[in-house]
């Protein structure tokens, strides 16, 4: 969204001869309005054309701006309008008197998208002769969670202060986040919640007269940018803020409490999006203290908010935490699927559940979570992590597409072949009234948003992930990297390969074989082998002199590899047959272990972390070979967080190697230094 001038000038003269004049059959307020809004500035910078805004259709060349139902189109209608309500077709039309671009939306939203890809492919210097696109979303929900704080902090954030709040109240100045709202719709992202799933005191009051009218003009923001806005609540609200002394969902008092709480919010924003709930969950309050199970306490919020069209999310990232760690029956990778997967069929159809894309918590590798395909008869969708809290913390770049499209391309088999989670998570494998995508966003107050330059790939790339999840990574590596450093081939070629190889380099001098968890307590910053080792977490690697790894089979382990569906429960069982990057996380075994590389588990430990820091430098010499090529601010950015990134990988190499070599006894075949 820079709209950088474009160099090319025979794609400047054709995009400035269609968008000199600019056709809009449809009332310039709303979505549509800032659709003309942000075409006309992007007209202004990429082209230097100021375009008029017309109502009467001239002779020759000129854009034409339409919503389907003036098109002449009804939904449904044929199998090139399969349009749902963000849909939009954009087409150049050629005749002997004119030649138009015409944008038709499914809705105002969809013009809204259809813009912003139009300005996609100017920036991108793609031609419009012969333009033909149809675009419809993937997914219904394309969400992003804020853990933003009413102080202005951000958990999990890496890049500054919350834009949203200062000093325990929403803030006055909303530019910042007029600006994110740009961001976010420029990639398709319909909903967000504003607040923190762990819900502090002040943010309880959110719901309240004393908040709302505050909470409403972020929702009249954002509903410009067709973006839905939902509030994170807590669960024990009718007790801390509304004297009640219960929060037991069966309860006729706690259910009349929110159900008014639920109609004051609509009086304030009638389109309220609903509510994104974490409860029972690392000491959150939630239905258990009662007796009673998670269908309970959903659908409990579910009927207050289905007369208004309001929707209940409700995360699945429930596990004891505080386990004994020397209780090898409980394992932390099995709590959602036992805790939902008996749930199936019970919530009420406007409640969502929102799963991790792992069992644990956004490592570094994990397998795909098996309750996807497990719950036939729910809705369901995935949740991610932009920021990196286990991967860099924007510190080190770590380019973490191609870890979400294993996930989603994952076929969990649950109606036989070609039952990828995407087709779950897209509510068209089992028919689901609501599903998406959710994701926990990276950015902050940083004047360039995610505190690393080349972070926000992933802030964008979720986004086009959400709205085409059969786009692949390199494809939408190109595209960021194209829009936000130019076209040059030298620039182009070397960010992205810089992308692509960051998320398995990343790996290389961090966690070994999907073992995870080898980081700082709480702060999740750098290596502590042990750090999680005794806890009450339940992230534990049960390295000793003999070997390492969790046992997670049938056989002989937790039992949590038989949560999948065949053949991928046979293949987690089996030692030989278990890929390798995961083998520590299904099996426990000797650090002589073979693995199907061929090499044994101590010495793919060594290997890959020294490659780690080796890696790490190239990537460093990569970007430095584009001084002068970069403007000044962004490249010193960049080199800045690379040479943070390579004298961290060394740090990485050197504790987990000599944890391991002390721990085995056995000796680097290649005779490198390990301490």
């Amino acid at each position: 969204m820079q709209y950088s001038p474009v160099e090319n000038q025979i794609i400047r003269n054709q995009y400035g001869r269609l968008l000199s004049r600019i056709v809009v059959d449809a009332e310039l307020t709303g979505v549509v309005a800032a659709a003309v809004e942000e075409l006309l500035r992007g007209a202004r910078s990429m082209l230097d054309v100021e375009p008029a805004i017309m109502t009467e259709i001239p002779k020759g060349s000129y854009l034409h701006i339409r919503l389907i139902e003036d098109a002449g189109y009804r939904r449904n209608e044929g199998q090139r309008w399969k349009l749902e309500r963000d849909a939009f077709t954009l087409r150049q039309v050629q005749t002997l008197e004119e030649d138009r671009l015409q944008l038709i939306g499914g809705s105002a939203a969809g013009v809204l998208y259809g813009v912003f890809e139009l300005l996609r492919f100017i920036s991108l210097g793609i031609s419009p002769e012969g333009l033909v696109i149809e675009e419809c979303p993937s997914n219904r929900l394309r969400m992003m969670n804020q853990w933003d704080n009413a102080d202005a902090t951000i958990e999990r954030g890496y890049a500054g202060n919350s834009i949203f709040y200062e000093s325990g109240r929403i803030v006055k100045d909303v530019s910042r986040v007029r600006d994110y709202a740009r961001l976010l719709s420029s990639v398709g992202i319909n909903g967000i919640s504003i607040n923190n799933v762990n819900v502090h005191d002040i943010e309880t009051s959110f719901i309240t007269d004393e908040f709302l009218p505050d909470v409403a003009r972020l929702a009249d923001l954002f509903r410009a940018y067709g973006i839905t806005l939902f509030l994170s609540i807590n669960f024990a609200a009718p007790i801390t803020i509304g004297g009640l002394d219960t929060a037991d969902p069966l309860d006729d008092t706690v259910r009349a409490w929110w159900g008014n709480a639920v109609s004051r919010i609509y009086e304030y924003i009638p389109d309220f999006g609903g509510f994104l709930v974490k409860a029972d969950s690392e000491h959150r309050p939630g239905p258990y203290a009662y007796g009673r199970d998670h269908a309970d306490g959903a659908n409990m919020l579910a009927e207050a908010l289905e007369t208004y069209g309001g929707i209940v999310i409700w995360r699945c990232f429930v596990y004891d935490c505080m386990q004994d760690w020397r209780d090898r029956t409980t394992d932390r990778a099995r709590a959602a699927y036992e805790h939902f997967k008996p749930l199936d069929g019970r919530f009420c159809d406007n409640v969502i559940l929102q799963i991790k894309n792992g069992p644990m918590d956004f490592q570094v590798r994990e397998p795909v979570s098996p309750l996807f395909g497990a719950m036939k008869d729910t809705n369901q969708i995935i949740e991610y992590q932009i920021t990196q809290e286990y991967t860099g913390q924007q510190r080190h770049l770590c380019y973490l597409i191609p870890q979400w499209k294993r996930v989603l391309d994952f076929d969990t088999q649950a109606t036989g072949a070609g039952s990828d989670v995407k087709r779950v998570v897209s509510g068209s494998l089992f028919g689901m009234k609501y599903s998406g995508i959710a994701a926990v966003s990276n950015i902050g107050d940083d004047e360039n948003w995610t505190g690393h330059p080349l972070a926000q790939a992933n802030l964008y790339g979720y986004g086009r992930l959400t709205w085409n999840s059969d786009l692949t990574s390199e494809e939408i590596a190109e595209e960021w990297t194209r829009m936000t450093f130019g076209n040059d081939i030298t620039v182009v070629s070397t960010v992205l390969q810089m992308l692509i190889q960051s998320w398995p380099i990343y790996e290389n001098y961090t966690s070994p074989l999907g073992v995870g968890w080898m980081v700082t307590p709480h702060y999740h910053y750098g290596p502590d082998v042990d750090g999680y080792e005794y806890s009450r977490w339940g992230t534990y690697h049960f390295a000793d002199r003999n070997g390492v790894g969790v046992d997670r089979t049938k056989a002989t382990g937790t039992g949590y590899a038989a949560q999948y569906f065949p053949p991928h429960a046979e293949m987690y069982e089996s030692l030989e047959r278990c890929p390798d990057e995961l083998l520590l996380f299904f099996h426990h075994v000797p650090y002589v272990h073979r693995l199907q590389s061929g090499k044994t588990v101590i010495q793919h430990i060594y290997d890959t972390h020294f490659l780690g820091v080796e890696q790490a430098e190239q990537l460093q010499q990569n970007w430095a070979a584009l001084s002068g090529l970069v403007d000044t601010a962004r490249y010193e950015q960049v080199a800045g967080r690379l040479a943070e990134q390579v004298e961290h990988a060394q740090y990485w190499r050197d504790v987990i190697n000599t944890y391991f070599y002390r721990k085995s006894g056995i000796p680097d075949v290649n005779g490198r230094t390990i301490y």
